[in-house]
């Protein structure tokens, strides 16, 4: 375990058995990743210009304002949650920010000579909107104590460069909600008040057009399910409405938050670690930002000693693993850095929208969160194999070991570099998605290594050509308690679906125990097809992959590349061969991911029966399921 760069007070075992965390230690960590950020300020605070050798492809002026918006929103957030109490003097800095920064806005994110302390301009760079809401939330934050001392002229610039905020959205998704954040701060202060309402109003709007139920929202118009929906899409409106004192939305959105936080609960391994599925992870522990916000407004499921455990449990999950640098940054990564995590949006300050998570300091010192002992988290306490709503989603626990799996029958990549995250068939806890090339991780392109079968984990594929097929567009197709399904259109290596070809796949969940089900119809005959188990490092759980119809031999065990958890993974693979049966060919696997020692063999986990358009598993402590599934 990880020490991080700057001291913590004594655990304190008897209000927080699990994790030992308090509220002091929130606040501590808080001043010691602010004090680090802030060594890299430019002289005059109008950028903070992070250490980390990859700029996002807004340019280094843009990352720049990044790193103060989002470490502003942290300053913020301490200050605020201590009603004013600022000892280390961090307003003041950011105070000399806001001045610098829009003394001359450029409509460019590169970083010049001339004007060597200016923000970009929202009409020309698209990622300053994305930072122009943590920078207006900031100020809504601690507008007593920081805007309303502003200067008047640097005030009526701040409120020129946020205005085009309140236009349309440049993106279609979340985003909508940065321009939401920037009419709230607007309104309160008393600037642009007609237009942003209708800002605030059209873009709540927008995202009730992708609201699916039970919680869940897409980001955008899609089928993009992931963390988005509790550090974006509940965490906006509802601490907007809790600032506004809106009572009406408070109870719309309240409700929609209450039931997402019954599923998002858990998302959250016993060991604290949230589940990595989705984009942008390297925001870590951004992932508690819905739970503190339902204790904020009231609207959660949740006890508040449930709260303080998942949320304290998962930033000291990060911090003890090295998610703090020995400078005292977050760099970008999970633990420490990993390249194949990021995504070309991403600078050396875009993990800091992990501020987010630091919303629970919003929570007055004597709140129940904070002062009622810790309880267990779902994970630790019972199974779950519960359907997440319509979104195809299957969580999957065990709580004899406290590990999460997710069965992705629902869930798309939108882009291919976002496949990883939003393709495979399962993530969990304690595992992520491989990344195929060297076994360190070094070559996270997947050119390198002959065995075309490595390219992904948790994954079924036709052998086109000798390469594997990437997953198309998924439609669920049904789901109940303990399972999910889906159909999709492979696509080849070029990036097109495969003509005619359908594979329908199912995940049943009992225990431990996975059956992992594909009908492939339309391939031609001799048509090879692989079937690839969770990627685990030595340190990691066991996992097993066991052929029960359709698959030739045992699995095979071959190098998958790095994962987020550490380098070096191996996952499992078995080979079949399409027939020449024109209803189809089934292919049937039991698989298992566990922590609990010394695991009974998989052909021990299930037996399987298959009749027409069914199929019957009974597991290993006498239990049944059935479920309609095309079977050939």
């Amino acid at each position: 375990m990880a020490s991080p760069p700057f001291p913590l007070p004594a655990d304190d075992r008897g209000l927080s058995p699990y994790t030992g965390w308090t509220r002091a230690h929130w606040e501590a960590t808080a001043d010691g990743l602010l004090r680090a950020a802030l060594a890299h300020a430019t002289p005059r605070h109008g950028l903070l210009l992070l250490p980390g050798g990859r700029p996002s492809f807004s340019g280094t002026r843009s990352d720049g304002l990044e790193g103060f918006a989002r470490t502003f929103l942290l300053a913020a957030l301490r200050v605020a949650g201590a009603n004013g109490d600022d000892p280390h003097g961090f307003l003041d800095r950011y105070a000399q920010g806001l001045a610098a920064g829009t003394e001359s806005p450029v409509p460019d994110g590169q970083l010049t000579a001339e004007h060597p302390e200016s923000w970009p301009s929202l009409d020309a760079v698209n990622q300053a909107h994305v930072e122009a809401a943590s920078i207006a939330l900031g100020l809504r934050l601690t507008r007593r104590w920081l805007w309303d001392g502003l200067d008047e002229k640097v005030r009526e610039r701040v409120a020129d460069w946020l205005r085009p905020a309140l236009g349309p959205s440049p993106m279609d998704n979340n985003w909508w909600l940065f321009g939401l954040t920037v009419g709230g701060f607007l309104a309160d202060a008393g600037i642009e008040t007609d237009r942003s309402r209708t800002a605030i109003d059209r873009a709540l709007a927008r995202i009730d057009e992708w609201y699916v139920g039970d919680g869940w929202y897409s980001d955008g118009p899609n089928r993009s399910f992931d963390h988005y929906n509790g550090w974006a899409l509940h965490f906006y409106p509802m601490l907007h409405a809790h600032l506004a004192g809106d009572r009406a939305l408070l109870a719309s959105h309240g409700a929609r938050l209450h039931d997402h936080l019954a599923h998002a609960a858990r998302l959250f391994d016993a060991n604290g670690a949230p589940l990595p599925f989705g984009r942008s992870l390297t925001y870590r522990f951004a992932a508690t930002a819905a739970p503190w916000i339902g204790a904020l407004t009231g609207h959660t499921p949740l006890t508040p000693g449930t709260t303080r455990r998942l949320a304290s449990g998962a930033l000291r999950h990060f911090v003890d693993r090295g998610a703090v640098s020995d400078e005292g940054l977050l760099p970008l990564g999970w633990y420490g850095p990993y390249p194949p995590l990021i995504q070309m949006y991403s600078g050396p300050a875009s993990p800091y929208w992990a501020s987010k998570g630091f919303v629970g300091l919003l929570l007055p010192s004597d709140h129940p969160a904070w002062t009622a002992p810790e309880e267990a988290l779902p994970a630790e306490t019972s199974d779950v194999a519960l359907p997440l709503g319509p979104t195809g989603l299957l969580v999957h626990s065990t709580a004899a070991d406290g590990l999460v799996r997710l069965h992705n029958h629902g869930s798309s990549a939108l882009h291919p570099s976002f496949a990883p995250y939003y393709a495979r068939f399962a993530y969990s806890t304690r595992t992520g998605p491989a990344h195929p090339g060297s076994a360190d991780g070094t070559d996270p392109d997947g050119t390198s290594g002959s065995d075309p079968a490595q390219l992904t984990d948790n994954h079924f594929a036709l052998l086109a050509d000798g390469l594997p097929t990437q997953r198309g567009p998924v439609t669920p197709s049904g789901q109940g308690p303990g399972w999910a399904a889906s159909a999709h259109t492979p696509h080849g290596a070029d990036g097109e679906p495969l003509p005619g070809v359908r594979i329908h796949s199912a995940t049943l969940v009992h225990d431990r125990a996975e059956l992992r089900a594909h009908l492939v119809t339309g391939a031609a005959p001799g048509t090879r097809v692989c079937q690839t188990g969770w990627a685990v490092t030595a340190e990691g759980p066991a996992a097993q992959l066991h052929p029960v119809r359709g698959y030739e031999g045992p699995p095979r065990e071959i190098p998958a590349g790095s994962t987020l958890i550490g380098p070096a993974a191996r996952t499992t693979v078995l080979e079949g061969t399409v027939t020449d049966d024109p209803q189809g060919t089934l292919f049937l696997a039991l698989a298992s991911l566990t922590d609990v020692p010394d695991p009974a063999p998989a052909d021990t986990l299930a037996t399987v029966r298959v009749t027409p358009g069914l199929l019957h598993v009974t597991w290993a402590d006498g239990e049944a399921t059935e479920i309609p599934f095309p079977t050939g």
